[in-house]
């Protein structure tokens, strides 16, 4: 098994994020998109150490099912006993930076794309729901296909983007399935 899915030729490369807010360097921009990447790195290849280096010590993470977790030791025994396993899962994820609001020069709120890829051939999973004028009747179908739509707050502590507290949110909305 491949510890990276392969890329998805028929998928356009990731376009750049939008950013809002208070002015800030390009260079912080893409930190925060390097940042995101090695999340996704972390996430596919299931190496929870590499994941981990991603949080402040006083982070809060809520799950994409609503469990709370409050610093990095409580995120850290989750993470350890979740993100191994998903190693031989056939379903990993892709990451894309969508949205950057710097809320200060080192605070910024980033909207993600997290979309399931399988790692056998990198197809989209959740291609199957767009266009589809009932994806509510697919969810229960093809619950692996369902995409994510985290959000981070990202304090830049030292010259370093970390996480302060973030969001893992399922996306459940028809209407934003079935647009793609």
């Amino acid at each position: 098994m491949s510890a990276t899915p392969p890329v998805n030729p028929a998928a356009p490369g990731p376009a750049a994020p939008t950013v809002l807010g208070v002015p800030a360097p390009q260079e912080d921009v893409d930190a925060i998109v390097a940042f995101v990447a090695r999340v996704e790195h972390a996430q596919q290849n299931a190496l929870p150490d590499a994941f981990l280096d991603g949080f402040r010590e006083d982070a809060l993470w809520t799950t994409a099912h609503g469990k709370r977790l409050t610093g990095l030791p409580e995120i850290s025994a989750f993470t350890r006993t979740v993100l191994p396993p998903q190693a031989g899962s056939p379903v990993t994820a892709t990451y894309a930076v969508d949205l950057i609001l710097f809320i200060r020069p080192d605070i910024a709120a980033v909207k993600i794309r997290q979309r399931p890829v399988s790692r056998a051939d990198g197809r989209l999973l959740d291609e199957v729901f767009h266009g589809s004028e009932d994806p509510s009747a697919l969810m229960a179908a093809h619950p692996e296909a369902i995409p994510g739509t985290p959000t981070y707050v990202l304090a830049k502590d030292d010259g370093v983007w970390r996480v302060a507290a973030a969001q893992n949110t399922q996306v459940l909305d028809a209407g934003t399935l079935a647009a793609g």
